[in-house]
Protein backbone atom coordinates (compact mmCIF):
# COMPACT_ATOMS: atom_id res chain seq x y z
CA UNK A 1 0.00 0.00 0.00
CA UNK A 2 3.23 2.11 0.88
CA UNK A 3 4.30 1.50 -2.21
CA UNK A 4 1.15 2.60 -4.31
CA UNK A 5 1.24 5.52 -2.85
CA UNK A 6 5.06 6.52 -2.93
CA UNK A 7 4.41 5.89 -7.31
CA UNK A 8 1.05 7.96 -6.98
CA UNK A 9 3.20 10.75 -5.44
CA UNK A 10 5.73 10.61 -8.17
CA UNK A 11 3.41 10.74 -10.89
CA UNK A 12 1.79 13.36 -9.34
CA UNK A 13 5.36 15.38 -9.75
CA UNK A 14 6.03 14.63 -13.16
CA UNK A 15 2.35 15.51 -14.27
CA UNK A 16 2.95 18.85 -12.25
CA UNK A 17 6.48 19.51 -13.55
CA UNK A 18 5.16 18.58 -17.40
CA UNK A 19 2.46 21.17 -17.05
CA UNK A 20 4.57 23.84 -15.49
CA UNK A 21 7.10 23.50 -18.57
CA UNK A 22 4.06 23.43 -20.54
CA UNK A 23 2.59 26.77 -19.99
CA UNK A 24 5.87 28.40 -19.57
CA UNK A 25 6.80 27.19 -23.12
CA UNK A 26 3.10 28.49 -24.01
CA UNK A 27 3.94 31.85 -22.63
CA UNK A 28 7.30 32.42 -24.36
CA UNK A 29 5.59 31.27 -27.64
CA UNK A 30 3.04 34.10 -27.15
CA UNK A 31 5.92 36.87 -25.87
CA UNK A 32 7.36 35.84 -29.42
CA UNK A 33 4.43 36.23 -31.26
CA UNK A 34 3.74 39.64 -29.84
CA UNK A 35 6.92 41.15 -30.45
CA UNK A 36 6.91 39.75 -34.33
CA UNK A 37 3.38 41.23 -34.66
CA UNK A 38 3.40 43.95 -32.74
CA UNK A 39 2.53 47.38 -35.38
CA UNK A 40 5.71 49.63 -35.87
CA UNK A 41 5.60 52.91 -35.17
CA UNK A 42 6.53 55.08 -38.35
CA UNK A 43 9.74 56.76 -37.61
CA UNK A 44 9.50 60.72 -36.73
CA UNK A 45 11.06 63.19 -38.80
CA UNK A 46 12.18 66.98 -37.86
CA UNK A 47 9.64 69.35 -39.82
CA UNK A 48 11.86 70.25 -42.78
CA UNK A 49 12.39 73.75 -42.05
CA UNK A 50 14.29 72.63 -39.01
CA UNK A 51 16.75 70.88 -41.19
CA UNK A 52 20.22 71.90 -41.93
CA UNK A 53 20.28 71.31 -45.76
CA UNK A 54 23.60 71.86 -46.73
CA UNK A 55 25.06 72.85 -50.03
CA UNK A 56 28.23 71.38 -49.74
CA UNK A 57 30.86 69.35 -47.77
CA UNK A 58 34.28 70.51 -46.70
CA UNK A 59 37.30 67.82 -46.72
CA UNK A 60 40.55 68.71 -44.90
CA UNK A 61 43.77 67.67 -47.08
CA UNK A 62 46.89 67.95 -45.51
CA UNK A 63 50.17 68.33 -48.09
CA UNK A 64 53.77 68.72 -48.28
CA UNK A 65 55.86 71.61 -49.31
CA UNK A 66 57.20 69.33 -52.50
CA UNK A 67 53.89 68.24 -53.65
CA UNK A 68 52.48 71.91 -53.54
CA UNK A 69 55.59 73.56 -55.00
CA UNK A 70 54.69 70.84 -58.26
CA UNK A 71 51.00 72.23 -58.51
CA UNK A 72 51.91 75.79 -57.76
CA UNK A 73 54.44 75.88 -60.59
CA UNK A 74 52.57 73.81 -62.87
CA UNK A 75 50.33 76.17 -62.47
CA UNK A 76 52.84 79.29 -63.28
CA UNK A 77 54.22 77.55 -66.39
CA UNK A 78 50.90 77.39 -68.18
CA UNK A 79 50.19 81.07 -67.36
CA UNK A 80 53.15 82.02 -69.31
CA UNK A 81 52.51 80.22 -72.20
CA UNK A 82 53.41 82.27 -75.27
CA UNK A 83 55.37 85.20 -72.52
CA UNK A 84 58.72 86.31 -72.85
CA UNK A 85 58.59 86.22 -68.97
CA UNK A 86 59.89 83.74 -66.69
CA UNK A 87 59.63 82.88 -62.70
CA UNK A 88 59.45 80.01 -60.42
CA UNK A 89 58.08 79.55 -56.91
CA UNK A 90 60.54 77.52 -54.38
CA UNK A 91 59.06 76.84 -51.04
CA UNK A 92 61.78 76.54 -48.18
CA UNK A 93 61.21 77.45 -45.22
CA UNK A 94 59.58 80.74 -46.62
CA UNK A 95 58.39 81.24 -50.35
CA UNK A 96 61.29 82.03 -52.43
CA UNK A 97 60.47 83.69 -56.07
CA UNK A 98 63.18 83.53 -58.92
CA UNK A 99 62.72 85.09 -62.07
CA UNK A 100 64.00 87.91 -64.74
CA UNK A 101 62.43 91.66 -64.99
CA UNK A 102 63.41 93.62 -67.51
CA UNK A 103 65.40 96.96 -66.86
CA UNK A 104 66.25 98.92 -69.76
CA UNK A 105 67.02 97.10 -72.63
CA UNK A 106 68.38 93.73 -70.50
CA UNK A 107 66.91 91.68 -67.93
CA UNK A 108 68.28 91.37 -64.80
CA UNK A 109 67.28 88.44 -62.09
CA UNK A 110 64.57 88.68 -59.40
CA UNK A 111 65.13 86.91 -55.99
CA UNK A 112 62.15 87.60 -53.37
CA UNK A 113 61.68 85.71 -50.25
CA UNK A 114 58.03 85.93 -48.49
CA UNK A 115 56.67 85.23 -45.17
CA UNK A 116 53.18 83.24 -45.78
CA UNK A 117 50.84 84.24 -43.29
CA UNK A 118 46.95 82.57 -43.60
CA UNK A 119 43.86 84.48 -43.32
CA UNK A 120 40.69 83.95 -41.25
CA UNK A 121 39.08 84.14 -44.54
CA UNK A 122 41.43 80.81 -46.01
CA UNK A 123 43.46 83.64 -48.19
CA UNK A 124 47.32 83.87 -48.03
CA UNK A 125 49.19 86.91 -47.47
CA UNK A 126 52.61 86.83 -48.44
CA UNK A 127 54.96 89.44 -46.85
CA UNK A 128 58.53 90.54 -48.01
CA UNK A 129 61.92 89.51 -46.35
CA UNK A 130 63.92 90.02 -49.25
CA UNK A 131 64.25 91.56 -52.42
CA UNK A 132 66.90 91.97 -54.88
CA UNK A 133 67.41 92.37 -58.61
CA UNK A 134 70.68 91.30 -59.54
CA UNK A 135 74.00 94.33 -58.00
CA UNK A 136 71.56 96.64 -58.66
CA UNK A 137 70.75 98.89 -56.01
CA UNK A 138 66.66 100.11 -56.07
CA UNK A 139 64.52 100.51 -53.21
CA UNK A 140 62.29 97.36 -52.70
CA UNK A 141 58.91 99.87 -53.22
CA UNK A 142 60.22 100.04 -56.82
CA UNK A 143 60.94 96.49 -57.55
CA UNK A 144 57.95 95.43 -56.40
CA UNK A 145 56.55 97.96 -58.47
CA UNK A 146 58.55 96.46 -61.45
CA UNK A 147 56.81 92.92 -60.44
CA UNK A 148 53.72 94.07 -60.40
CA UNK A 149 53.88 95.95 -64.16
CA UNK A 150 55.98 93.22 -66.00
CA UNK A 151 55.50 89.78 -64.29
CA UNK A 152 52.15 88.35 -65.16
CA UNK A 153 50.29 86.98 -62.03
CA UNK A 154 46.72 85.47 -61.93
CA UNK A 155 43.43 87.56 -61.49
CA UNK A 156 43.64 86.44 -57.87
CA UNK A 157 46.72 87.37 -56.89
CA UNK A 158 47.61 90.78 -55.99
CA UNK A 159 50.89 93.01 -55.49
CA UNK A 160 51.26 95.63 -53.25
CA UNK A 161 54.31 97.47 -53.62
CA UNK A 162 52.91 99.62 -51.05
CA UNK A 163 52.77 97.05 -47.65
CA UNK A 164 55.72 95.01 -49.68
CA UNK A 165 53.19 92.00 -49.19
CA UNK A 166 51.04 89.77 -52.27
CA UNK A 167 48.12 88.99 -51.73
CA UNK A 168 47.20 85.56 -52.83
CA UNK A 169 43.06 85.27 -52.86
CA UNK A 170 43.30 81.37 -52.97
CA UNK A 171 39.37 81.51 -52.40
CA UNK A 172 38.70 83.06 -55.46
CA UNK A 173 40.50 80.56 -57.67
CA UNK A 174 38.54 79.97 -60.65
CA UNK A 175 38.50 75.73 -60.40
CA UNK A 176 36.69 73.65 -62.92
CA UNK A 177 34.19 71.40 -60.81
CA UNK A 178 33.06 74.77 -59.07
CA UNK A 179 36.01 73.26 -56.02
CA UNK A 180 36.59 76.01 -53.39
CA UNK A 181 40.06 75.65 -51.60
CA UNK A 182 40.83 77.94 -48.62
CA UNK A 183 44.28 77.81 -46.92
CA UNK A 184 43.62 75.94 -43.17
CA UNK A 185 47.22 75.94 -42.14
CA UNK A 186 50.31 76.86 -43.45
CA UNK A 187 54.08 75.80 -41.45
CA UNK A 188 56.28 75.38 -44.33
CA UNK A 189 59.61 75.16 -41.69
CA UNK A 190 57.46 72.26 -40.45
CA UNK A 191 56.43 70.99 -43.78
CA UNK A 192 52.62 71.04 -42.49
CA UNK A 193 50.59 72.11 -45.08
CA UNK A 194 46.62 71.77 -44.60
CA UNK A 195 44.25 73.14 -47.38
CA UNK A 196 40.37 73.13 -46.88
CA UNK A 197 38.36 71.54 -50.28
CA UNK A 198 34.67 72.46 -50.58
CA UNK A 199 32.77 70.37 -52.65
CA UNK A 200 29.46 71.38 -53.78
CA UNK A 201 26.66 68.64 -54.40
CA UNK A 202 25.75 70.31 -57.23
CA UNK A 203 28.63 69.14 -58.88
CA UNK A 204 28.67 65.70 -57.89
CA UNK A 205 24.29 65.81 -59.70
CA UNK A 206 23.23 65.85 -55.65
CA UNK A 207 20.27 68.08 -55.65
CA UNK A 208 17.35 69.15 -53.29
CA UNK A 209 16.54 65.33 -51.92
CA UNK A 210 13.43 66.49 -49.99
CA UNK A 211 12.63 65.11 -46.78
CA UNK A 212 9.19 63.98 -47.84
CA UNK A 213 11.30 61.53 -50.17
CA UNK A 214 13.39 60.52 -47.05
CA UNK A 215 10.25 59.55 -45.18
CA UNK A 216 8.43 57.90 -48.37
CA UNK A 217 11.62 55.55 -48.15
CA UNK A 218 11.44 54.68 -44.79
CA UNK A 219 7.46 54.09 -44.56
Amino acid sequence: MRAKNRRFKINNKWKAGFLALLILNGIILLVLLALIFWPVSNNAFPPKSTIDEQESSEFYIQTTKQNLNNLINAYVEKLLEGSDHHYRILLEDDVHLMGELPVFSSTVPLSVRLEPIEQANGDLVLQQKSISVGLLELPNKKIMEYMDRFLPMPEWVTIDPDSQEIYVAVTDMDLEGNFDVAVQHMDLEANNITMKLVVPYETLGIQDVSMDAMQDLFE
